[in-house]
């Protein structure tokens, strides 16, 4: 019954927000990354869009103003990775906060030997475990561009890992996933990707990633969607990973 009713109100939502179709053909026009989506694919990518706008708050910071036009860019990129999960798998949290630009957090952190550090990192987003998003938007508005990296789907790939806990490249699989298939393909990926970058060999792919298997998935999520004929031909095991969990292969849809 309840999802009766809550699929009637998401209906209702969505017949009633006021985007025009030239408005969505312009925001698409901004976001080659959606280049191959079928009309129906479209039709509910949008749809997911309106309701991700309804259900979340994005604030803007340091007066920086969030235009219909610059929530479309984000709503429609963080809702890609999940166009055949739904947004049930975004639920837990409400807010994503926007920065002109890069930010700088302060942070204390305590190292190894208890002794206290006051950190000022260069940050150009963010994922908080049951909090905000964080986004700088000279970075989202252009994330779409196709050049194998995208801080809209780095940082809403960690809101899917943390759905079990804290992100660390592990999200919950899908019924008729091998877990087991799932850990060797990114355990003999994480380390061989590890020491590409220990040696300086260059194949396309952010070497942040390297830094611990949260961002290994993270940022092969944004490869994935964005250039996915790397990811196949250097790591094809956590690409048909990849493929089975977010239920997508944007290899054919980008190839077309």
């Amino acid at each position: 019954m309840f999802s009766i009713i809550r699929n009637w109100l998401d209906r209702r939502i969505i017949q009633r927000y006021t985007i025009t179709p030239s408005q969505w053909d312009d925001t698409y026009a901004r976001l080659p990354l959606l280049n191959g989506l079928t009309e129906v694919e479209q039709q509910r990518l949008r749809e997911l869009a309106i309701l991700f706008l309804h259900r979340k708050t994005l604030e803007g910071a340091h007066g920086l103003e969030i235009t219909q036009a610059m929530a479309l860019i984000i709503a429609l990129q963080a809702c890609l990775p999940i166009l055949n999960l739904g947004l049930e798998d975004y639920d837990g949290w409400v807010s994503v906060i926007v920065y002109p630009a890069t930010f700088f957090p302060k942070r204390i952190v305590t190292d190894e030997n208890g002794i206290v550090h006051h950190v000022e990192s260069n940050l150009a987003g963010e994922s908080w475990q049951r909090g905000p998003v964080i986004l700088a938007w000279d970075e989202t508005e252009q994330a779409g561009i196709i050049d194998g990296q995208n801080l809209v789907i780095h940082e809403f790939a960690h809101k899917l890992d943390m759905q079990n806990g804290e992100a660390n490249g592990y999200p919950p699989l899908h019924s008729g996933m091998n877990p087991s298939a799932w850990v060797r393909a990114f355990t003999t990926g994480y380390e061989d990707f590890r020491q590409k970058c220990v040696d300086g060999e260059s194949i396309g792919i952010n070497c942040y990633g390297a830094s611990s298997p949260a961002e290994y998935f993270a940022v092969f999520s944004e490869v994935f969607f964005e250039r996915p004929d790397i990811l196949r031909k250097y790591y094809m095991d956590i690409y048909e990973q990849l493929r089975q969990y977010y239920r997508q292969d944007p290899y054919v849809r980008l190839s077309h």
